[in-house]
């Protein structure tokens, strides 16, 4: 799994990058800044449900492909 923040796990990094796209590509696209994905990857920032559903949506996958809660 990629980068963790406490209460988030994530894979977002993987994969944007095997969809091809840069961080920059990805956030014009879901309409942030590239420093919001960057964030997102190093778990430093939990994106909003909104957004996640639309980084998902980009990137062609189930939210839950990309974030999932830290196992118990």
């Amino acid at each position: 799994m990629g980068k963790h923040h406490e209460k988030l796990l994530n894979n977002l990094e993987t994969a944007r990058k095997s969809a091809g796209l840069t961080q920059q590509q990805l956030s014009e696209l879901a309409e942030v800044s590239r420093k919001s994905i960057n964030a997102i990857e190093n778990g430093v920032y939990v994106p909003s449900t909104v957004l996640a559903l639309k980084i998902a949506e980009i990137l062609g996958c189930r939210v839950e492909d990309l974030f999932r809660l830290p196992t118990r």
